[in-house]
């Protein structure tokens, strides 16, 4: 006889559906898959065959084909395996196929029967309740991540068994409300950071028009410990983000099972010998990289110049597309990557530079250090800003900072909420975004405004993507001041940003 059941594969972030078909008939005993698989899948035979011997269903001496179609898309992975069992077991008569009627099933097999979860629940029942299903049957813990999804049921079994009693009672358990997590409450601060105020602007005028931000400052100056406190200003999330963001991470493999839905925005900090497939995405079906992982989020690089050359050059073509294409022999794929990146360096190998009292480096060893970061990249920066050494006055006072992250993030969105207005009827949400053909549109300068911006371009040599970027940053303090246009003041505070990376590198 032969049977059919709904499953589906992953490439990339993609779900494609998939039609797990079964024929179990008359001839020499055997057991064949076919459908451009993985080793993995195709070990689905000797899983499935000895789960269902040690449950008391053994496979009756026969031909059994499966057959996973198209056979055009590259299946991998353990999630088939449920679905292969299901298919079989109906193409015997042990499961009355009419059952499997518009049920999607995933999940991975045990020899002893038992269910265990898998990676990607969350888009597979996604694309599931777009395909038309009534219900899916997926690991007991990937339960809660499946049931994020509104308006399909779900059924979470733990065993062969229960799914067998699934099938002949007809009976779907009773769906408990999933309570949801809080969002993350942080154990840290702004008001901590001891001074540092012109830090602290920077950092919510990077927040606020989501503009790349590089530190440079010695050793203890503060710059990791105000990168840790950025998330502490960031917006919350919305619930269409939230759900774009667990569907990351649950191909990733990286989903709480006790938090099935992010609730807070990524902040990921590769270590500086992340190579470049870890930042990009590697595989022969790619996974998620760190840029992708950041997406909605913050993407710390600390010790920058510690990066390869190679890994840091990545980041160029996402940080202009805000997405990231991979090539291999099996197809290009497509992430997300509308990330902040946020940087953090010395001003040379020791850190000490330019106090000539302390620095122990040679002009060839600084020169050296600075040039591991190309001139495009920083040119990618929006915001530079120096972390001078903290007074021993500051870092004594009893007094916390003048601004608290509640404050900050308050300031941020409302500045947001003025981008988001501004921006509706073109599709997009922060000043960063602009295209080069808005600006003229959507920031509009003074006359004296006009002419300082004139007189820098001359003065500092800035390229066609440092103009843009000056004025996408002026937009965002006009913002932040609640000015509908660009004035003087707002743009000298957005060129006092371009400033430091002149100071350090010479072009």
């Amino acid at each position: 006889m032969f049977s059919r059941v709904l499953s589906a594969a992953i490439t990339g972030l993609d779900i494609h559906p998939v039609s797990v078909e079964a024929d179990v008939s008359d001839g020499l005993p055997g057991f064949v898959m076919v459908g451009y698989l993985t080793s993995q899948v195709k070990e689905a035979q000797d899983r499935v065959r000895t789960a269902l011997k040690n449950v008391g269903m053994a496979l009756p001496p026969k031909k059994i084909t499966v057959n996973l179609a198209p056979a055009d898309i590259r299946k991998d992975g353990a999630g088939f395996d449920l679905p292969i069992a299901a298919a079989i077991l109906a193409a015997e008569g042990a499961v009355a196929r009419e059952k499997l009627e518009g049920v999607f099933l995933a999940g991975e097999m045990g020899l002893n029967g038992e269910i265990h979860p898998v990676s990607g629940i969350l888009p597979m029942v996604l694309k599931a309740r777009e395909c038309g299903c009534r219900l899916c049957i997926v690991p007991r813990g990937n339960q809660k991540e499946a049931r994020v999804v509104e308006n399909i049921q779900v059924v979470g079994v733990a065993n062969l068994k229960e799914f067998m009693e699934l099938m002949k009672n007809g009976m779907i358990p009773e769906i408990e409300t999933e309570q949801q997590s809080p969002m993350q409450d942080y154990t840290v601060d702004f008001s901590d950071i001891r001074g540092q105020e012109s830090l602290k602007r920077a950092a919510l005028i990077a927040v606020a028009g989501f503009h790349n931000m590089l530190l440079i400052g010695p050793p203890g100056s503060g710059k990791t410990m105000l990168a840790r406190r950025i998330p502490t200003i960031l917006p919350p999330l919305t619930k269409e983000e939230s759900l774009e963001i667990s569907k990351i991470y649950s191909v990733a493999g990286l989903l709480s099972s006790n938090q099935p839905l992010m609730g807070t925005r990524p902040f990921r900090s590769p270590h500086h010998t992340s190579s470049a497939q870890a930042l990009a995405g590697g595989g022969l079906i790619p996974k998620p990289g760190e840029i992708t992982l950041a997406h909605r989020g913050v993407l710390f690089l600390d010790e920058l110049p510690e990066f390869s050359r190679r890994s840091l050059e990545i980041l160029r073509q996402p940080l202009e597309d805000r997405k990231i294409y991979l090539s291999r022999s099996s197809g290009t794929y497509c992430f997300p990557a509308e990330f902040l990146l946020l940087a953090a360096m010395n001003p040379c190998p020791c850190g000490y530079f330019p106090d000539m009292n302390r620095c122990t480096c040679s002009s060839k060893d600084v020169n050296r250090y600075r040039n591991k970061i190309s001139f495009p990249l920083l040119d990618r920066m929006d915001v530079s800003v120096e972390a001078p050494p903290v007074s021993y006055e500051e870092l004594c006072s009893s007094e916390k900072g003048s601004l608290t992250s509640i404050q900050m993030r308050n300031q941020v969105m409302k500045a947001q909420m003025i981008q988001k207005e501004r921006y509706k009827e073109i599709g997009i949400v922060f000043n960063s975004e602009l295209s080069p053909g808005q600006l003229e549109t959507y920031c509009p300068m003074t006359e004296s405004a006009q002419r300082l911006m004139e007189k820098a371009f001359h003065k500092m040599g800035l390229s066609a993507r440092g103009y843009h970027r000056i004025i996408r940053v002026a937009r965002t303090i006009a913002d932040l001041a609640e000015s509908e246009v660009i004035d003087t003041i707002h743009l000298s505070e957005a060129i006092q940003y371009r400033m430091v990376d002149k100071k350090y590198w010479k072009n």
